[in-house]
């Protein structure tokens, strides 16, 4: 779509979801980080105290999770700015990803009341829904311009992924034997996801992303279960996405491509979002 297609009237509509909708996530992320909340009639805690009352293989730590989300509220500021910029390619950009951009909001916001009041099954509803409109987002507009596709699609669907471990383990309440066995496997899947990306999209932001979301899980799995080879997995896909992002997005490095785009991506995308002129 160019310009054209939006109307002044829906560029003004967004400009006012994209900022309120953002404002209304923050504020209850900050609130519901030193707060809890004191109606219902299950366990209600914090965000981060309920992370740490219901340890599971996918324990993130709060401290590492907390500044990838302060990037990202950040850099989401200079997404809704976008709408107010004179290039075209940006208000368009801006606008292609605003319907996502809003749902993702209200989804995220719907599942830290869900969250902190102890409803696992639903807020894990909730991020399996987000999941499917952020890579919607992202396989529709994936020649979106970087400061448009990291915070509002790649950023916000890597946490999404980790997230969906992350809740689905509080959920079924995974502290048994084998429930972390099966962990040790699934959370591969972490690594088998990112490298998707790397390859067929050559999108390292995804990978930094979740080689980040890896080590908040290592880091907590290492201070909790010293002796496991969960935190072990969660540093070893760490690496292997930060090595491999840092391929992908300095090719110099090695003065030629280390990966052979994948079959799935077509001659017409050659130019991928991270890699474009903007």
């Amino acid at each position: 779509m160019d310009r054209d297609s939006y109307t002044a009237r829906s560029l003004n509509t967004y400009k006012v979801l994209t900022l309120a909708s953002w404002l209304l996530v923050v504020l209850t992320s900050v609130f519901y980080t030193f707060r809890h909340p004191h109606e219902g009639k299950y366990h209600r805690d914090t965000i981060w105290g309920q992370n740490r009352h219901r340890p599971t293989p996918f324990t993130m730590n709060s401290i590492i999770t907390s500044v990838y989300w302060m990037i990202l509220y950040t850099m989401q500021i200079g997404y809704c700015w976008h709408f107010y910029r004179g290039e075209d390619v940006y208000v368009t950009a801006a606008a292609n990803v605003g319907s996502h951009f809003v749902t993702h909001n209200l989804l995220l916001f719907g599942f830290i009341h869900l969250w902190c009041r102890s409803h696992f099954w639903l807020a894990e509803m909730l991020l399996v829904i987000n999941f499917f409109n952020l890579s919607a987002a992202y396989f529709r507009h994936s020649k979106t311009p970087r400061f448009v596709h990291i915070p509002v699609v790649s950023g916000p669907l890597a946490w999404n992924f980790v997230a969906l471990y992350w809740c689905g383990a509080a959920m079924v309440n995974a502290q048994s034997l084998p429930a972390r066995i099966l962990a040790n496997i699934a959370i591969w899947g972490i690594l088998v996801y990112g490298m998707f990306f790397l390859v067929a999209y050559k999108d390292y932001s995804m990978g930094f992303a979740l080689s980040i979301l890896a080590s908040a899980i290592g880091v907590s799995q290492f201070l909790t279960h010293i002796v496991a080879f969960q935190w072990i997995f969660a540093f070893v896909i760490m690496g292997l996405l930060f090595i491999y992002s840092i391929l992908v997005g300095v090719p110099g490095i090695l003065g030629r491509d280390p990966f052979k785009r994948g079959e799935i991506v077509s001659e017409d995308r050659e130019r991928q979002p991270l890699l474009q002129d903007e």
